[in-house]
């Protein structure tokens, strides 16, 4: 297998693994609500993080270490918005949406043409949402929409860490501060009915997708900047809410109308179109579009 085609492979199968993870995080709502089933995941992502990377105040630069705290802030609410847009949507729409973020920092960053994808894009979020009949939820839109201002901040306070912070020490530093900003959020908003629900079992769950999201993608998606271009990578990437929408049919019975599969494809072929003409020049290789 050539390396083009292996590192197609990783991506392809990290974007399984963040879609499987969310909708194992879907089933957990019902028990310990979206900020619960948020705050799990990150809080064992950055445990595990932590101890297996061991970062040292002493490789950071103070704005590079800033920079990664930052991006811990805007993990956390990525995260948390996101996990109450799935609570309300399906999750190929909610993807979908959020997915407008890298998509509008893709398109900020082209020329020309580039640009004319933001119409393509919008034109799939209204068969998406469906106004004409009322279809999407508008709290489940608006939280889809904040989630995807956030990956937007993520992907552009990733790229600082990246350059700032060799390998994985900068997400050892933006996890924690994850899990430590969704604490917060939880102890304030809901904690006595999070906390007092947690069991062994809820706990060994929440590991497990720690693992699977993010852990396992990002190291994939690691090793697949290594063997692709950045904009092959991008553009891989913009299939994600397609993989969505089979997850969401596949593993949560959620069946979309036509008019919902058409705005996915339509978004999807908006990120391609956008990622090719408005791709990082400078070498990347500690990830952009990764979420935890």
């Amino acid at each position: 297998m050539t390396p083009s085609r292996t590192g197609a492979a990783f991506a392809l199968v990290a974007m399984l693994c963040v879609q499987l993870g969310l909708a194992v995080s879907v089933g957990l709502i019902d028990r310990i609500g979206t900020e619960g089933t948020a705050w799990l995941r990150l809080a064992w992502a950055g445990a595990i993080l932590l101890v297996v990377v061991r970062p040292r105040p002493s490789a950071f630069s103070r704005r590079g270490l800033v920079t990664a705290v930052a991006l811990g802030v805007v993990t956390a609410a990525l995260t948390l918005f996101f996990m109450a847009a799935v609570a309300r949507l399906p999750l190929g729409t909610a993807s979908a949406l959020e997915f407008l973020g890298p998509l509008g920092v893709a398109v900020a960053r082209g020329r020309g043409v580039a640009k004319a994808w933001a119409l393509v894009a919008a034109a799939g979020v209204v068969l998406l949402t469906e106004p004409w009949q009322g279809g999407a939820d508008p709290v489940g839109v608006a939280y889809a929409l904040a989630a995807a201002s956030c990956w937007a901040a993520y992907i552009l306070l990733t790229q600082r860490v990246g350059d700032e912070v060799a390998g994985l020490r900068g997400l050892a530093v933006s996890m924690p501060v994850a899990g430590l900003a969704a604490t917060a959020v939880v102890s304030v908003s809901d904690g006595p009915e999070v906390f007092g629900h947690l069991t062994g079992e809820l706990l060994l769950v929440g590991l497990g997708l720690a693992v699977l999201l993010p852990v396992v993608p990002f190291s994939l998606e690691m090793l697949a900047l290594r063997r692709l271009t950045t904009a092959a990578f991008g553009v891989l990437m913009a299939l994600e809410p397609a993989i969505a929408l089979v997850v969401g049919v596949v593993a949560l019975r959620q069946l979309p109308g036509w008019w919902p599969v058409a705005g996915i494809a339509l978004v999807v072929a908006a990120g391609i179109g956008a990622e090719r003409a408005g791709a990082r020049q400078v070498p990347e290789v500690d990830g952009i579009t990764n979420r935890a």
